[in-house]
């Protein structure tokens, strides 16, 4: 049987998302708002069915072709916002990214996010569709932290957690937490979790009727932060950043 010769399409807003122009829900939202035009004809709908993105472009711009998918691991240190910017001056890990990035990178999104006070490992990629997989709790991506607090905890009511807890209306799933080493009051607590709500450990910690004094993110599935300084950033192979995109393009069809 020979091979169909048509090159293959994709919705507009999956290919936008693939050159790293942002997540597909973003790119959606982009064209939502009369920003996306094929031939100088603004896009209607996120539906659009293209074979490439010749005659694309975004408020105006061309967009270029899609680069290889690159992942980094960044240390992203306490005191900055994951986001593009923040209006009223506080610091974003767009600036830490200036010196920790190579000369060149394309522009990089996060995966996920840390909040202002929180630190440690933050993945980025310049692929959207990477970043979606990446992020999909469908997924089931294990995130590992370690948390300083200040209070009375024991191993047994950390081992509750495994249950999964419900706090104020919410529900959060299954906490495999241990108790790594106390100081008088203080204590180093690591938590493993798949779901990553927002400040979803510091709330189940507080409920537990400890005050969080640091946090840090030391594993996203199989990649560690290791010896990587505050404020740096690795790149991850580019070998293992094809497997992973194999692996998670399988799960996602499947979940």
């Amino acid at each position: 049987m020979s091979s169909d010769p048509r090159p293959k399409s994709h919705r507009i807003a999956k290919l936008l998302a693939r050159a790293g122009v942002a997540s597909r829900r973003e790119v959606e939202r982009m064209i939502e708002a009369g920003r996306v035009a094929i031939d100088g004809e603004v896009l209607a709908t996120p539906a659009t069915i293209i074979p490439n993105l010749n005659g694309v472009t975004v408020d105006g711009n061309p967009v270029g072709k899609a680069e290889a998918a690159r992942l980094f691991i960044f240390n992203k240190p306490s005191g900055m916002l994951t986001a593009e910017r923040d209006f009223s001056g506080r610091p974003t890990i767009y600036d830490a990214l200036r010196n920790a990035l190579p000369k060149g990178t394309p522009r990089m999104m996060p995966v996920g996010r840390l909040d202002f006070n929180t630190e440690g490992l933050l993945l980025l990629t310049n692929d959207g569709e990477l970043k979606r997989a990446l992020e999909l709790p469908s997924s089931k991506i294990e995130r590992t932290y370690r948390a300083r607090a200040f209070g009375e905890v024991s191993q047994a009511d950390l081992e509750q957690l495994i249950e999964g807890i419900t706090i104020d209306g919410v529900r959060y799933g299954k906490i495999d937490a241990n108790l790594e080493r106390r100081t008088g009051r203080n204590q180093w607590i690591e938590m493993t979790l798949t779901e990553g709500k927002n400040r979803e450990v510091r709330r189940v910690l507080e409920h537990l009727g400890l005050e969080v004094s640091r946090l840090l993110r030391v594993r996203y599935g199989a990649f560690e932060l290791g010896d990587i300084p505050r404020g740096a950033a690795a790149e991850v192979k580019q070998v293992e950043v094809e497997r992973l995109r194999k692996q998670l393009s399988g799960e996602v069809r499947h979940s």
